[in-house]
């Protein structure tokens, strides 16, 4: 490389930010250049279905860093530029600004963005998306005391901005087509605890159920038409169906994709020497499961850019961090931590009904694939720990709380 070389890092979230942060932290002396497709300072996405639609966080409370921090540790940030191309032959990269950048590394930080169904009416005023802080402001601004809000969708997003929402006094009704929420995510055991918190505290599920249509009247949303022919009223609409990673341009360079994301290696490099990703675009090879596996959480978002990081400067590491997420609903905190896509045998020590419990997912051979701590705010070290034993474990000892989850994992 150069004697003074240029790396570059494409996106403006919590990933980007920190790779910036691990660049300067390793001495790196060279010119590092930050592209932002916001017009605003990276911040993390977390708070923005939960503390700030509830009102209790602004944005400078969750962004990274300060502006000026950047200039501090000479890190170039280009604001409200968004990569068009990448021409790996040149190591050049293209904004929608016309600029042009060389770069000798490139980190590829890009996150996702929202998806968007073919839901007639999905393009009148008064539907939202939530995917930016500015997503975040407009529809925090339709609620309230006698709002009526209608999300389509009970994943995380849409299950955590029904909570805020109703925290705010607003009337909240949730649709979803499959029988449970969360259900692709947890599985019918765990599912069922949300249907219980969210209708105990008011919201409408509406379960099973498609959306034939946004309804509209002078182009605002009214509500929705639902596949069983019921309509529900709203003065707003969250379409919350799961998001899109930002992987196209890539995917134009020739970079292997795999699970619709960018294939990397353990280190988080792609299949071109000079090019990391990071983040939600990332399908990484898992040294513990040993496949590529690709999420859309806070925690790669945190932890990535280090390793990336480190392999961009020639000191190649390994990410093997078990996935991880959280989430605030109501009165219900719950930490996840493991792999589990296909399970045989969830197992429960602790109350359900209570809703303070941990739930264990095992794969055929009876070894702890994930853990879910709801409510109980201690052993999440021992959970991993046990994940990553890989040893079989008596189903009847894992329920029981007397039983040490240390002695368990060995």
């Amino acid at each position: 490389m150069a004697s003074s070389p240029t790396f570059v890092i494409i996106g403006g979230g919590l990933a980007g930010a920190k790779a910036a942060e691990a660049l300067r932290g390793k001495d790196f002396g060279g010119q590092v250049v930050l592209f932002c497709a916001e017009d605003r300072l990276p911040y993390e996405r977390p708070p923005l279905s939960k503390e700030f639609m509830a009102g209790k966080k602004t944005i400078e409370e969750f962004t990274v860093q300060p502006k000026s921090w950047y200039a501090e540790h000479d890190v170039d940030l280009r604001l409200g530029t968004e990569i068009t191309t990448l021409d790996r032959t040149a190591h050049m990269v293209a904004f929608n600004s016309g600029d042009h950048e060389h770069y000798d590394k490139l980190l590829l930080a890009t996150g996702s963005h929202a998806r968007k169904p073919p839901i007639p009416g999905s393009d009148a005023d008064g539907v939202y998306y939530l995917r930016t802080v500015d997503d975040a402001t407009e529809l925090l601004a339709q609620l309230g005391d006698g709002r009526r809000l209608a999300i389509v969708g009970a994943g995380w997003i849409g299950l955590e901005v029904a909570a805020s929402a109703r925290g705010l006094g607003t009337d909240v009704t949730v649709v979803e087509s499959a029988a449970l929420p969360l259900l692709a995510s947890l599985g019918r055991e765990a599912a069922e605890v949300f249907v219980g918190l969210h209708r105990d505290h008011g919201v409408d599920l509406r379960l099973g159920t498609t959306v034939d249509e946004i309804t509209t009247a002078d182009h605002k949303a009214t509500g929705l038409r639902l596949g069983d022919g019921s309509t529900v009223d709203a003065d707003a609409v969250l379409v919350a169906v799961g998001a899109m990673p930002n992987i196209e341009v890539a995917e134009r360079s020739g970079l292997v994709i795999a699970h619709s994301g960018i294939a990397v290696d353990k280190s988080l490099k792609s299949s071109d020497d000079d090019i990391y990703a990071v983040g939600d675009i990332a399908a990484a090879e898992h040294p513990l499961f040993g496949v590529p596996i690709r999420t859309e959480h806070w925690a790669n978002a945190l932890k990535q850019p280090a390793v990336a990081v480190a392999g961009m400067l020639g000191t190649p590491g390994t990410y093997d961090e078990l996935p991880y997420f959280f989430t605030d609903q109501f009165d219900l905190g719950m930490e996840y931590v493991g792999y589990a896509p296909q399970y045989e045998l969830a197992v429960t020590r602790g109350d359900l009904g209570k809703r303070e419990f941990t739930m264990f997912w095992l794969d055929g051979g009876h070894r702890v694939s994930a853990g879910m701590n709801v409510n109980i705010w201690e052993g999440l070290d021992d959970i991993k720990q046990l994940i990553r034993s890989r040893r079989p474990v008596d189903t009847e000892a894992l329920a029981d709380p007397s039983v040490s989850l240390a002695a368990l994992a060995g």
